[in-house]
């Protein structure tokens, strides 16, 4: 299977304009991909105000169906995508896009079908993240502690968060259930 590049691991402080650049890129994708796009989610740290993040932004297309996005991807990478398809996570299709002249990149598509359980498990660790800002800023600190451990590997920085995470969307997804 082939990967996305590793990518040097830059954190940068919350940009309050990731929110809106998250909600342009939506409105590009919804316009193209219209009548399968049911909705577009703005993700990962750069969706959590007042923690560090990669200035990558990471978002979740969800789609009427996979087999019609899968048809339309055409479309994605005439937008500046890379697609990736599958990339070892079963229902998701996943893409990149990255500046043309600097290489860096920019947006990341986690899209899901609607009625994925992947959904809810991103929207719930977001929102319990947003929720609390102690865990946040713990989280922020579990982000820089593997920055430290892995700079110039994405890959490896995103397994070492891997534990962390889990332990708190468990959490994240008893709270979203209730």
């Amino acid at each position: 299977m082939t990967l996305p590049r590793p990518i040097a691991v830059e954190l940068l402080p919350h940009d309050p304009r990731w929110s809106a650049m998250a909600e342009q890129a939506g409105a590009t994708l919804s316009a193209a991909l219209a009548p399968i796009i049911v909705t577009v989610h703005h993700i990962g740290s750069t969706a959590i105000q007042g923690i560090s993040a990669k200035p990558i932004l990471d978002l979740i297309p969800v789609v009427q169906s996979l087999p019609e996005l899968d048809a339309h991807r055409r479309d994605i990478e005439t937008l500046g995508y890379e697609w990736w398809g599958e990339l070892g996570l079963p229902g998701r299709r996943y893409c990149t896009k990255d500046d043309r002249h600097t290489g860096r990149r920019l947006v990341q598509l986690h899209c899901y079908e609607i009625g994925s359980s992947e959904i809810s498990r991103h929207l719930a660790f977001r929102d319990y993240l947003r929720e609390r800002p102690d865990l946040a800023r713990e989280y922020e600190r579990e982000k820089a502690r593997c920055r430290s451990l892995h700079p110039a590997d994405s890959h490896a920085y995103n397994d070492c968060k891997n534990a962390w995470i889990k332990s708190v969307e468990a959490e994240a997804l008893t709270r979203h259930r209730r």
